[in-house]
């Protein structure tokens, strides 16, 4: 038995692209917004996502300018680690994912979090000016957050996607209501994952239209 099927990679991209554009409500992003929320949306499947993205006002410049000057990029798991198109990185960016690190075990034990928030609370300084992605704990955005209150860094943006059904939605809100002058791109609600945050910051290293 034979399929009709598209064989060609570059036609099943640009027919995703179209159908995407067709399909999702796009309007209220700008032109930097929008490649990104498309790429966010190839990555989820789902069209409906355009309605829980959110960007603060600076998030795309402040990722692209600095990964443009070769900024680290913190990740919360090998996972989103894995997913990020690496010869597309304009700087030969570090990405940076300490989840292995021998100290994470006996760290979360002693602050009383998980691995993840363990790993994040690891990163230190380099948080300072980082892009910072993360894609699959509550806890490690929660505890970033709580980090950055009394730390004296800030990172140049934080792509915090999250998912699942304990925590997801309540650390995004937690990071679209911070205080703290943080730019950030989300998805609002239990969605999110590494293929949806490596969406977004593989398009933020996509040169511009």
């Amino acid at each position: 038995m034979t399929h009709d099927y598209i064989t060609d990679g570059a036609e099943i991209y640009r027919q995703s692209f179209a159908t995407i554009r067709a399909e999702s409500d796009l309007d209220r992003f700008s032109v930097d917004e929008e490649r990104v929320a498309v790429r966010m949306i190839h990555s989820s499947g789902s069209v409906d996502l355009a309605g829980d993205i959110v960007f603060s006002s600076g998030a795309c410049s402040a990722a692209m300018q600095a990964l443009a000057g070769g900024a680290p990029i913190l990740v919360d798991t090998n996972m989103v680690a894995s997913g990020i198109t690496r010869k597309r990185l304009p700087a030969d960016n570090d990405v940076v994912c300490l989840l292995t690190d021998p100290a994470v075990a006996e760290l979360a034990a002693r602050i009383g979090n998980t691995r993840t928030a363990a790993a994040v609370e690891l990163w230190g300084e380099r948080i300072d000016g980082a892009v910072i992605a993360v894609g699959n704990a509550p806890t490690a955005l929660f505890h970033l957050l709580e980090i950055l209150r009394d730390a004296p860094w800030r990172p140049a943006a934080v792509l915090g996607m999250p998912v699942g059904f304990i925590g997801a939605a309540e650390s995004k809100e937690a990071l679209i209501e911070n205080d703290l002058g943080l730019e950030y791109i989300t998805v609002r609600g239990r969605r999110g994952g590494s293929a949806i945050t490596c969406g977004a910051l593989n398009a933020l290293t996509l040169p511009t239209e």
